[in-house]
C-alpha cells in the first residue's frame, strides 16, 4: 500500500531511540525526508547512519532540548532552510519518572507537563503556519495508554499526557479547514528502554526478577505479549499518509488491548 509519503518532510521529536526512533526510520522508508531533535549528539548520529544505511534517504538531525521554544523554533526553521517546508509533525518526548504521589513534590508535575505538554504545543506553533500556507498537514501527538486508563505508578505521566490530548483534540478543529489533521496515539506497553525501566522499577518495588515483573504486566494485556516498535511505527505512518485524510480529532490506543474502557 502507497502511503504517499514519497517526498514529504517529516519532523520527530525524540526521533533517536526508541519509538521516535522506529517512527524516523518507518517514515524515510516509506521516502519521507526526516528531521530529528534530540538531546544526545551521539544517539542522534548514530541513527542518522543507521536510517540513511537502511533507507538510503537523507536524515536531518538536530541536538536541542524540546521543552526550549528557542531549540524547537530553531530546528524547525532549520528544517525549512534544508528541506523547504514541513508536513508532517511527530511529537513525542520521553516519560517523566515513574513513581506514585507520595514519590513526587508539586514541582516535579510542573517538569513533567513542560516535558510533554509544552513541548508539543511549541511544536505545533512552530510547524502549523508552513502546512496551513500549503493547506495540508499531519499532526501525530504520542502520548500513553495513561490518558485512557491512569496508572498508579505513572502519576506525572497520568497528568501531564491527558493535557497533550486536550490540545490536540482542540486543535483538531480549528485546522480541519486548512486540510491539516490533528490525531493523538495511546500506545501501551512497547518493548522499548522506557518499558525496561518501568519493569525494573516493578522490580525493585515488588522484591520479583524481571520476567516475573514483565509477566505481571502481560497478564493484564489480552494479546498476552508487549508490542513492537514496528506495530506501533505503521499506526503512525497510517495517520501520517493521505489515506488518514478524513480522520482527526481522535485518541488511537495501541496496547493490545490492555485499556479497558469503551
Amino acid at each position: 500500500m502507497d502511503l504517499g509519503l514519497k517526498g514529504k518532510i517529516a519532523l520527530v521529536m525524540a526521533g533517536s531511540k526508541g519509538l521516535g526512533k522506529a517512527v524516523s526510520l518507518r517514515f524515510s522508508y516509506e521516502g519521507a525526508k526526516v528531521s530529528i531533535i534530540a538531546r544526545n549528539l551521539e544517539n542522534l548520529e548514530k541513527t542518522k547512519i543507521d536510517i540513511e544505511n537502511e533507507t538510503k534517504n537523507k536524515v536531518l538531525i538536530f541536538q536541542g532540548d524540546v521543552t526550549k521554544k528557542e531549540d524547537i523554533e530553531t530546528w524547525v526553521s532549520e528544517t525549512v532552510k534544508e528541506f523547504g517546508t514541513i508536513h508532517i509533525l511527530f511529537t513525542n518526548a520521553g516519560g517523566p519518572p515513574s513513581g506514585g504521589f507520595f514519590d513526587f513534590k508539586p514541582e516535579d508535575y510542573l517538569n513533567a507537563v513542560n516535558l510533554n505538554l509544552m513541548s508539543t504545543i511549541f511544536a505545533v506553533y512552530s510547524a502549523v503556519p508552513y502546512m496551513k500556507n500549503q493547506k495540508f498537514g499531519r499532526i501525530i501527538a504520542s502520548t500513553s495508554l495513561t490518558v485512557k486508563q491512569p496508572l498508579d505508578s505513572l502519576i506525572l505521566s497520568n497528568v501531564s499526557r491527558v493535557g497533550v490530548v486536550a490540545f490536540i483534540k482542540s486543535l483538531s478543529n480549528v485546522l480541519a479547514p486548512f486540510g491539516i489533521t490533528a490525531n493523538t496515539i495511546a500506545p501501551g506497553y512497547t518493548m522499548t528502554e522506557r518499558v525496561e525501566e518501568i519493569v525494573k522499577n516493578m522490580m525493585n518495588k515488588e522484591g520479583v526478577s524481571f520476567e516475573e515483573a514483565q509477566k505481571s504486566i502481560i497478564e493484564n494485556i489480552p494479546m498476552k505479549r508487549i508490542g513492537n516498535v514496528d506495530e506501533f511505527s505503521a499506526a503512525v505512518a497510517f495517520l501520517a499518509s493521505e489515506s488518514s485524510s478524513y480522520i482527526t480529532g481522535i485518541v488511537l490506543p495501541i496496547d493490545g488491548g490492555y485499556i479497558k474502557g469503551i
